[in-house]
């Protein structure tokens, strides 16, 4: 093996006596470097854009939510909040009290959901900071955070103690009477607006845990569902097993890819259909190779056949010409990942290319996981191209 390498080696710096047969060459060690290099930064472009994406998202769900199996509420005790309390692997939680409610403020109206929170919530969830107008809740009262969507479309305004929005929901026990009113309803000033995205911006608006509670009637060991911020070094399935060792076999535990699934399950979508796309680019490159490695092949014939009566067998020819495009494809491979490594870098801490239309940096993300799948593909890729290649070596 180490006479074959040496001989692979000399033939990938050598040059040919024919120009064309060098052109060739060089063509497929460049379209190995741009095809290796475009792989990666796509990657590497799609990793930014998710976090990106997700960030909307992560910045509104907690870590882990305990949701009721069956129905709508789930009770949970002194010693159970204890327990919860002094469990590893929780840094914090915030019972939640969450309710389909009809809002209504000067002839115009809107249906949402009222998400009730405990003084807690925003060691959970630092929901302060998405505030973009006004402040966040007020503890002992009756005030409340609207999203910008439902702000904008009903007019409401930050802090109008002239005008009060209207919280209402149905009436639990509802006598059957013509006169009385089938709707329970709580007045509330608006404090702030908070700003994530278009469909949550339509969807909450945020009260206090004793707000909720009075507006829905609900007793004081009752909630809907419990939000929980994990310590950085807690493990996601040990955590689960004991929230339900505490809480028993009536609730379900979901983190944040399991509240969202269909965004997840797009997001996997889409990465893999990019990565199968440019995978082809890449196939397509390799075809160069093979090409390259047929010409050498031609064009070193007179030099097989001096190798051949020094005892060269055609099995270690074949293995030559299998080393020379392992060559051209791993040498090709590792400059193209150096070259995109470099723009990725520069572009996550000196950005110079902005999204279209805006001044926001385009969001690229260096990752691991992306150079190893672009390492592993272009080898076994590589691999396969330059076995097919050196089969053109036979005898005489």
């Amino acid at each position: 093996m180490p006479v074959v390498f040496k001989i692979a080696w000399r033939y990938f710096f050598s040059k040919s006596g024919q120009t064309v047969i060098n052109r060739i060459n060089a063509i497929a060690l460049l379209v190995i470097v741009v095809a290796t290099a475009a792989l990666m930064i796509v990657l590497s472009a799609f990793s930014g854009l998710k976090d990106f994406g997700l960030s909307f998202s992560n910045a509104f769900d907690p870590d882990l939510r305990v949701m009721p199996r069956q129905g709508k509420t789930i009770t949970i005790d002194s010693d159970q909040i204890q327990q919860l309390e002094k469990a590893e692997g929780i840094k914090a939680f915030s019972p939640i009290l969450e309710e389909k409610v009809f809002l209504s403020f000067k002839e115009k109206n809107h249906v949402a959901y009222l998400k009730g929170v405990g003084p807690d919530y925003l060691k959970v969830v630092p929901a302060d900071s998405l505030v973009a107008v006004g402040e966040w809740l007020l503890p002992d009262s009756n005030a409340i955070v609207a999203g910008y969507g439902i702000g904008a479309g009903m007019d409401l305004g930050v802090y109008d103690y002239g005008s009060f929005l209207n919280i209402s929901i149905p009436r639990k026990n509802l006598k059957s009477s013509l006169r009385q009113n089938p709707f329970y309803t709580v007045q509330a000033i608006t404090i702030g607006l908070y700003q994530i995205s278009e469909d949550i911006d339509q969807k909450y608006v945020f009260s206090t845990l004793d707000f909720a509670r009075n507006l829905l009637q609900y007793p004081q060991d009752v909630f809907s569902s419990i939000e929980i911020k994990a310590t950085p070094e807690a493990h996601s399935n040990d955590l689960k097993k004991t929230i339900r060792k505490i809480m028993g076999n009536s609730v379900e535990i979901k983190d944040r890819a399991q509240l969202n699934t269909a965004l997840y399950k797009m997001l996997n979508t889409e990465h893999l259909a990019i990565y199968l796309i440019f995978t082809l680019v890449l196939i397509i490159a390799l075809f160069n190779v093979v090409g390259a490695l047929v010409m050498m092949i031609l064009d070193k014939k007179p030099q097989m056949n001096i190798l051949k009566a020094m005892g060269i067998t055609q099995r270690h020819l074949r293995q030559t010409f299998f080393l020379l495009g392992m060559m051209i494809t791993c040498i090709g491979g590792g400059i193209g990942l150096l070259l995109s490594t470099f723009v990725v870098v520069i572009q996550e801490w000196i950005p110079f290319i902005n999204v279209p239309g805006t001044s926001l940096p385009y969001p690229v993300k260096w990752e691991l996981e992306n150079l190893l799948l672009v390492m592993g593909t272009l080898l076994i890729l590589g691999s396969v191209a330059s076995a097919w290649a050196s089969r053109g070596v036979k005898d005489d």
